[in-house]
Order: structure tokens, then C-alpha cells, then sequence
């Protein structure tokens, strides 16, 4: 019998930043609009010098999600 264990945080659908389920408004996009239903987490410390952050065109630092919809 699988578990199903709930995720610490739920992702913005507009930029993919994952904040804690008791966020209301995106603090980096401003959208309302959340999904617990993501895989893949990277974190971005200093978005300009990232490679990896410019490749998921993210511009602030913080948590993402690589994909939602899962």
C-alpha cells in the first residue's frame, strides 16, 4: 500500500517558486494560483552567475520547482 507523504511546500503555477502551504501571494511573481502537484526541486542562490538559472530563465534566488503537474 503506497504512502503518500505530503510535500513541505506547494508551487507557484506562474514563476514555480515553492513556498510553505501557508503563503497566500507569490512573493516573486505576486500570482495566487498554487499546486501541490510538482517533482524536481533546484535551489538558486545567486540567479545572475547561474548557468542553471538563466537555462530556467529564473531571475531571483530562492526554491523552484522543475516541473508541476505530477
Amino acid at each position: 500500500m503506497p504512502r503518500h507523504v505530503k510535500k513541505p511546500f506547494k508551487a507557484c503555477t506562474r514563476c514555480k517558486l515553492l513556498v510553505p502551504h501557508e503563503v497566500t501571494v507569490c512573493p516573486s511573481c505576486g500570482s495566487s494560483t498554487f499546486t501541490e502537484a510538482w517533482a524536481g526541486m533546484v535551489v538558486v542562490v545567486d540567479a545572475e552567475r547561474s548557468q542553471l538559472a538563466k537555462a530556467l530563465g529564473i531571475a531571483k534566488p530562492g526554491r523552484y520547482a522543475l516541473k508541476l503537474g505530477t
